[in-house]
Protein backbone atom coordinates (compact mmCIF):
# COMPACT_ATOMS: atom_id res chain seq x y z
CA UNK A 1 0.00 0.00 0.00
CA UNK A 2 1.40 3.02 -1.01
CA UNK A 3 -0.90 5.64 1.09
CA UNK A 4 0.54 8.39 2.88
CA UNK A 5 -0.99 9.76 5.98
CA UNK A 6 -0.73 13.95 6.88
CA UNK A 7 -2.22 16.01 8.33
CA UNK A 8 -4.64 18.55 7.15
CA UNK A 9 -2.71 21.74 5.75
CA UNK A 10 -5.11 24.79 5.01
CA UNK A 11 -3.71 24.63 1.36
CA UNK A 12 -5.71 21.01 0.82
CA UNK A 13 -9.05 22.80 1.28
CA UNK A 14 -10.39 22.89 -2.06
CA UNK A 15 -8.97 19.20 -2.45
CA UNK A 16 -10.35 17.89 0.06
CA UNK A 17 -13.98 19.47 -0.33
CA UNK A 18 -14.22 18.60 -3.80
CA UNK A 19 -13.08 14.78 -2.41
CA UNK A 20 -16.38 15.24 -0.05
CA UNK A 21 -18.74 15.90 -2.74
CA UNK A 22 -17.27 13.46 -5.16
CA UNK A 23 -17.72 10.64 -2.11
CA UNK A 24 -21.27 11.72 -1.77
CA UNK A 25 -22.38 11.75 -4.70
CA UNK A 26 -21.24 8.51 -5.49
CA UNK A 27 -23.56 6.97 -2.91
CA UNK A 28 -26.76 9.37 -4.21
CA UNK A 29 -25.93 12.17 -1.44
CA UNK A 30 -26.45 15.98 -1.96
CA UNK A 31 -27.44 18.73 -0.49
CA UNK A 32 -30.67 19.22 0.82
CA UNK A 33 -31.17 15.62 1.90
CA UNK A 34 -31.08 16.44 5.12
CA UNK A 35 -27.72 14.69 5.61
CA UNK A 36 -25.74 16.29 3.36
CA UNK A 37 -23.57 19.25 4.93
CA UNK A 38 -20.05 20.74 3.88
CA UNK A 39 -20.29 23.78 6.49
CA UNK A 40 -17.01 22.79 8.40
CA UNK A 41 -14.57 22.33 5.74
CA UNK A 42 -13.78 26.42 5.83
CA UNK A 43 -13.11 25.85 9.53
CA UNK A 44 -11.33 22.25 9.41
CA UNK A 45 -8.72 24.43 11.84
CA UNK A 46 -11.07 25.66 14.76
CA UNK A 47 -13.49 22.75 14.50
CA UNK A 48 -10.97 19.91 14.22
CA UNK A 49 -7.32 20.65 14.89
CA UNK A 50 -7.39 23.55 17.83
CA UNK A 51 -9.66 21.95 19.74
CA UNK A 52 -7.77 18.57 20.44
CA UNK A 53 -9.14 16.65 17.49
CA UNK A 54 -7.12 16.53 14.20
CA UNK A 55 -7.71 16.25 10.27
CA UNK A 56 -5.47 13.71 8.49
CA UNK A 57 -5.56 13.17 4.64
CA UNK A 58 -3.71 10.27 2.62
CA UNK A 59 -1.83 11.01 -0.42
CA UNK A 60 -0.70 8.58 -3.54
CA UNK A 61 2.26 9.58 -5.60
CA UNK A 62 1.19 13.36 -4.47
CA UNK A 63 -2.48 13.16 -4.55
CA UNK A 64 -5.06 13.55 -1.84
CA UNK A 65 -7.20 10.71 -2.52
CA UNK A 66 -9.07 10.02 1.51
CA UNK A 67 -9.49 11.94 4.19
CA UNK A 68 -10.86 11.88 7.50
CA UNK A 69 -11.26 13.86 10.29
CA UNK A 70 -11.35 13.17 14.88
CA UNK A 71 -13.31 16.03 16.10
CA UNK A 72 -13.64 16.05 19.97
CA UNK A 73 -17.26 15.87 21.76
CA UNK A 74 -15.78 15.61 25.13
CA UNK A 75 -12.65 14.95 27.42
CA UNK A 76 -13.09 10.88 27.03
CA UNK A 77 -15.02 11.35 23.36
CA UNK A 78 -14.63 12.25 19.96
CA UNK A 79 -16.28 11.70 16.78
CA UNK A 80 -14.88 10.51 13.42
CA UNK A 81 -16.21 12.30 10.52
CA UNK A 82 -15.10 13.04 6.82
CA UNK A 83 -13.61 9.89 6.55
CA UNK A 84 -13.66 9.59 2.23
CA UNK A 85 -12.00 7.56 0.06
CA UNK A 86 -11.95 8.66 -3.62
CA UNK A 87 -13.71 5.95 -5.87
CA UNK A 88 -11.07 5.80 -8.31
CA UNK A 89 -9.12 5.08 -5.11
CA UNK A 90 -11.72 2.71 -3.22
CA UNK A 91 -11.13 -1.17 -2.64
CA UNK A 92 -7.61 -0.65 -2.18
CA UNK A 93 -7.89 -1.01 1.74
CA UNK A 94 -7.26 3.35 2.47
CA UNK A 95 -10.29 3.29 4.30
CA UNK A 96 -9.27 0.89 6.69
CA UNK A 97 -5.81 2.46 6.90
CA UNK A 98 -7.61 5.89 7.47
CA UNK A 99 -9.32 4.84 10.20
CA UNK A 100 -7.31 2.92 12.18
CA UNK A 101 -4.71 6.04 11.95
CA UNK A 102 -7.74 8.28 13.54
CA UNK A 103 -8.50 5.63 16.05
CA UNK A 104 -4.63 5.76 16.99
CA UNK A 105 -4.60 9.29 16.79
CA UNK A 106 -7.87 9.54 18.59
CA UNK A 107 -6.24 7.40 21.63
CA UNK A 108 -2.92 9.64 21.67
CA UNK A 109 -5.17 12.63 22.23
CA UNK A 110 -6.43 10.51 25.14
CA UNK A 111 -9.95 9.66 24.08
CA UNK A 112 -11.15 6.21 25.08
CA UNK A 113 -13.85 6.18 22.50
CA UNK A 114 -15.05 7.04 19.19
CA UNK A 115 -18.39 7.67 17.69
CA UNK A 116 -19.48 8.30 14.25
CA UNK A 117 -22.78 7.73 11.78
CA UNK A 118 -23.33 7.35 8.45
CA UNK A 119 -26.56 6.11 5.96
CA UNK A 120 -27.33 2.78 5.02
CA UNK A 121 -26.65 3.93 1.49
CA UNK A 122 -23.37 4.07 2.35
CA UNK A 123 -22.64 0.21 2.18
CA UNK A 124 -18.96 0.00 2.01
CA UNK A 125 -18.73 2.55 5.09
CA UNK A 126 -21.19 0.13 7.21
CA UNK A 127 -19.42 -2.84 6.44
CA UNK A 128 -15.62 -1.33 7.40
CA UNK A 129 -16.89 -0.28 10.59
CA UNK A 130 -17.99 -3.31 11.61
CA UNK A 131 -14.67 -5.08 10.66
CA UNK A 132 -13.00 -2.65 12.50
CA UNK A 133 -15.23 -3.46 16.09
CA UNK A 134 -17.59 -0.47 15.79
CA UNK A 135 -21.37 -1.72 17.13
CA UNK A 136 -24.19 -0.03 15.99
CA UNK A 137 -25.64 2.12 18.71
CA UNK A 138 -29.01 3.70 17.22
CA UNK A 139 -30.44 4.46 13.72
CA UNK A 140 -32.83 7.35 12.72
CA UNK A 141 -34.32 8.26 9.78
CA UNK A 142 -33.12 11.91 8.15
CA UNK A 143 -35.99 12.85 5.03
CA UNK A 144 -35.40 9.45 3.24
CA UNK A 145 -32.39 8.49 4.81
CA UNK A 146 -31.70 6.17 7.50
CA UNK A 147 -28.86 7.35 9.59
CA UNK A 148 -26.42 4.78 11.40
CA UNK A 149 -24.91 5.81 14.61
CA UNK A 150 -22.32 3.63 15.74
CA UNK A 151 -18.94 3.71 18.29
CA UNK A 152 -16.43 1.82 19.34
CA UNK A 153 -14.04 1.53 22.48
CA UNK A 154 -10.36 2.67 22.16
CA UNK A 155 -7.59 0.29 23.50
CA UNK A 156 -4.89 2.37 24.51
CA UNK A 157 -1.14 1.21 22.88
CA UNK A 158 0.31 0.62 26.12
CA UNK A 159 -2.44 -2.18 26.76
CA UNK A 160 -1.69 -3.54 23.42
CA UNK A 161 2.10 -3.70 24.04
CA UNK A 162 1.47 -5.30 26.94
Amino acid sequence: MNLKIRRYRWSDLDTILALHQICLAQVGLFPGDGVYYDDDFPRIQELYLVCGGDFLVGEVDGRVVAMGGLRPIDCGRAEICRLRVHPDYQRRGYGAAMLTALERRAVALGFHSVRGDTTLRQEAALALYARQGWREISRARVGDLIVVYGEKRLVPAAVLDA
